[in-house]
This record gives C-alpha cells, structure tokens and sequence, in this order.
C-alpha cells in the first residue's frame, strides 16, 4: 500500500480521537484535568491502563527482543503482577486516605517539603525521558515507512504527531484521557490479534505446531536458570515487581487515573484487572515475536530487533493487515504520551509551581499557567525525541528500562523509608542523596565486572538505587517524634 493511503488513513484515525477530545473536555476544569472530577469509570480506567502500561515500545520491541531473549520478558511480567498487588493494597490506600492530587504530597506530609519536590522531580525527569523515548520510536517507524515516501523531513514528522497530541489534551487532560485511552487500547489489542492470526495462517501451521518450532528454535523459553545471566529468572522477577511498584505506583502518570476513580475498593479492582490482563496480553506478544522470527526465512527477511515487525508486515503482508499494523501502532503511542505529557503538567504545576496553594491565582488564571507548561513540556518533547534520533539504540525498551533504573530508585527508596520506618529524615539533605544514589549506581554498572566477576547486574540495578536511597535517609534521620509523621491533611482541590 502506498504511504500516501496509509497516512490518509492516520490522519482520519486521529479525527475520531479529536472527536472524543471535544465531547469530553466541554465544560473542562482545573480538576477535571487533573484527576478527570474523580468519576471515573474503573472498568474504563483498568482498560486504557493496558494501552499505557504497554506503550508503542511493548508493540514493537517485546517482539523483536524474542530473537535475542526468547520468552524471558514475560519473568519480568510475572514480577509486574506481584507489584501490581502490592500497589492495590499498599499505596492505593494510602492515597486515598491522604485525598492527594498529586501522590508526592505524601512525601511532603511525611518527610518534608524538600523530600516531596524531590520526589516531584524524579518524576518529572523520569516520566519525560521514558516517554519521549517511545515517542520516538514510534515516529521513527511512521518516518521509514510512511514519511520518508512523502518526502516529509523527520523533524516535521515529530512536530506533526506532538500537535496532535496537544490538541486532543490541552483541555480535557485525564477527562478526555480515560475515554481516548480506552479506545486506542482497543484498536492496539485487535490490531495484535489479527497480526497473530494473519502470520500463523501465512505460516499455514497450527498454533500448537508455531510453539513446537519455536522451542525447537530456542525461540520459547521462559525461565533462564543461571545465576549469573542478567536474565535469571529471579532477579527477573523481583526487578519486574520493583519496576511496577516504582514505575506504576510511585508514578504520577499513571496513579493519576487510578485517583480518578469514585472509590477506593474500585481503584483496587481497576489494578487487579490490569495485572490479570497484562499477563495475558504480553504473552500474546510475545507468540507474535516468535511468529514473526519463524516467517522471517520463509520471507527472505534478515531485519531483526525493533525493525523485524514493520518490516514483516509493510513489507510482506497485506494492504489490509497493513492498515491495522499503522493504526494498531499509533494507538500504542497515543495513550503513553497523552498521559505523560498530561501528569507532567499536573506534577509541574502543583508539586513545583504549587499552584493549588497560591492564593494569589484564581481559576482562570490557575488555567493559563497550565496551558503554559504544557506547552512547555510538549517543546521539550520534540528535542528529546531529536537526541534519541541522533543515539538510535537498536532497542528502546532496553534503554527505557535501564533510564528506570536510574531515575525511579530516588522514587522507590523514598517511598519505602516513608513506609516501613518511623524515623525523621533531615529534609534538607534528601535531594544529595537522590542524587547520589544514580550516581553510586552508574559506578556498579560500569565497574562491574571488577566488582562481581561473571556475576551480570541487570534490572536489579533499580533495586539498588532504592536501597542506597534508603541508607542515605536511614544515615541522616532521628527516631521518631523528632520529626512530625504524616498525618491525613485537607483535601485538596
């Protein structure tokens, strides 16, 4: 199919998603960007949750990382399912008795004020490297395939997709979030059950055979048993729980929808659901990776990694199925960026900007400011995605993993001193060390080998940087009583 009808059908895909925005951002406010008026519907949320969890990167790179890694992804899923748990029954709790909205107010009722911009701003560096890079490899994949035939510079191409994004987030924020969301997971979700069925009926083979040659291929393992592979399913396992905790817990993204919600026991539901159907969902991306690297020789195809699906299904497969690939693909970019771009204003402007607080703004004004910093965030997109182009690692979901591993550790060994100590913390001295503890961090990784011999570091990285965050604290806190422990505050608006 030529680029010039696959983009014609992008731009009307993209039309519906405008339509949604403007039915639901009328009579938009502060609140109602911010935690969507907390009248959710959890079944709503736990479905658009999918989409955001999984992202663009989930939709090419889990794939493409079968041919190097086989089912090993899926460890670290299993240990997403577990911190998904302890999200439901920990945090969740504690947010709503706090009546937050922004989560990081609980450092700040039970550390301090510095303690909780600090937080804020692990976040913010977080969430804006995370999300522009699985912007961008998204746009890189609408550029060689689509952009690239019309002549369309890259550049433009990137500045194009986040005005789109812009437009259908400025007013409505998580209002119009929660319904976009819900409906770009579904077209992701049918988008990859069609790709399974067209590549196993194009491989004429049963489901049941596709499994047999992959394990004959080494394609189909899941659990790896050696110690000192980065894959070990144990450090697989507790990475991935830790990674779910930090990166869905103590994240304001993506607890900003979970806030949304009418009612405690439905936000738990909400993150049951998802646990449940992230295992499903994952495993079926997985069976796609394993589909495509059996197709490959029979298609005369050498791509592998991240460009192995594209280039499978724009290459080789029908007009068809090739529509579904785009719009399946866009709408796993959609729901991780709208949401990123939407917390990090919220986080901006009420953890920073302390806009709520400020008696001096009014609503409308409240407002303008708003707009402001998201436009703000939506510029500082476009150049990190143009940084990302420049480094082009071959796997961006390696790289988006390790960035966590570094910028969610403050966040996690913040949130665990908070939790499972009563001490005091010297307040003034919290950011140094959440500073300091990426750093240490960066060390083990790069010395490693002098450190542990054989022994490969992997994703446990993040735990480290958690438990070094958490020393730190522990070395410049007093017991308690010192310090005011945290106690349930106003609500905010």
């Amino acid at each position: 199919m030529s680029p010039t009808v696959l983009f014609v059908f992008v731009i009307a895909y993209f039309a519906i998603l405008l339509g949604v925005a403007w039915l639901t951002s009328r009579n938009a406010n502060n609140e109602s960007f911010f935690i969507g008026n907390r009248n959710s519907n959890w079944m709503l949320v736990a479905f658009g949750m999918v989409g955001t969890s999984l992202s663009g990167v989930t939709f090419i790179s889990v794939p493409g990382a079968v041919g190097t890694t086989a089912f090993t992804y899926f460890q670290i899923v299993l240990g997403h399912f577990f911190g998904y748990l302890v999200i439901a029954f920990v945090l969740l709790p504690l947010y709503y008795r706090l009546n937050v909205t922004s989560i990081y107010h609980y450092l700040d009722t039970r550390l301090g004020r510095r303690s909780y911009q600090t937080g804020a701003s692990f976040f913010i560096l977080s969430r804006t490297l995370g999300a522009t890079a699985r912007l961008y490899l998204v746009v890189k994949i609408l550029q060689d395939w689509i952009l690239d035939g019309l002549q369309v510079p890259f550049w433009l191409s990137a500045l194009v997709i986040i005005v789109m994004i812009l437009l259908y987030t400025y007013e409505g924020g998580v209002k119009t979030i929660v319904w976009t969301d819900t409906l770009q997971t579904t077209c992701m979700l049918l988008g990859l059950v069609i790709c399974v069925g067209y590549v196993l009926d194009s491989l004429n083979i049963s489901l049941l055979e596709s499994l047999r040659q992959m394990d004959h291929r080494g394609l189909s393992t899941v659990f790896s048993t050696d110690p000192d592979s980065k894959q070990f399913w144990l450090k697989q396992v507790l990475a991935g729980m830790f990674i779910a905790i930090a990166m869905t817990g103590m994240d304001q993204e993506m607890m900003q929808k979970n806030i949304s919600v009418k009612t405690l026991a439905d936000a738990q539901k909400n993150m049951i659901t998802l646990s449940l159907i992230m295992l499903v969902v994952v495993l079926l991306f997985l069976l796609l990776g394993g589909l495509l690297y059996l197709y490959a020789p029979v298609a005369g195809v050498t791509a592998t990694g991240d460009r192995i699906f594209p280039a499978i299904v724009l290459g080789h497969l029908p007009a068809m199925v090739q529509v579904i690939f785009i719009i399946a693909l866009i709408s796993a970019l959609f729901p991780s960026a709208d949401g990123a771009i939407t917390a990090l204003t919220s986080s901006f402007c009420i953890d920073i900007l302390g806009i709520q607080r400020r008696a001096d703004l009014s609503e409308a004004k409240q407002k303008s400011l708003r707009h402001r910093v998201h436009l703000a965030f939506a510029a500082l997109f476009m150049l990190l995605i143009m940084v990302f182009k420049w480094a082009d690692n071959p796997s961006m979901i390696g790289l988006i993993l390790k960035i966590a591993s570094y910028t969610y550790g403050p966040l996690l060994g913040l949130f665990a001193f908070g939790l499972l100590t009563r001490r005091g913390v010297n307040d003034r001295l919290v950011p140094w060390i959440a500073m300091a503890s990426p750093l240490l961090c960066f060390a083990i990784d790069a010395w490693q080998t002098q450190l542990f011999g054989s022994y490969e570091v992997g994703l446990e990285l993040l735990i480290i940087n958690g438990a070094l965050t958490f020393a730190g604290c522990w070395l410049v806190s007093s017991p308690a009583g010192q310090v005011a422990q945290a106690q349930p505050v106003r609500p905010q608006a």
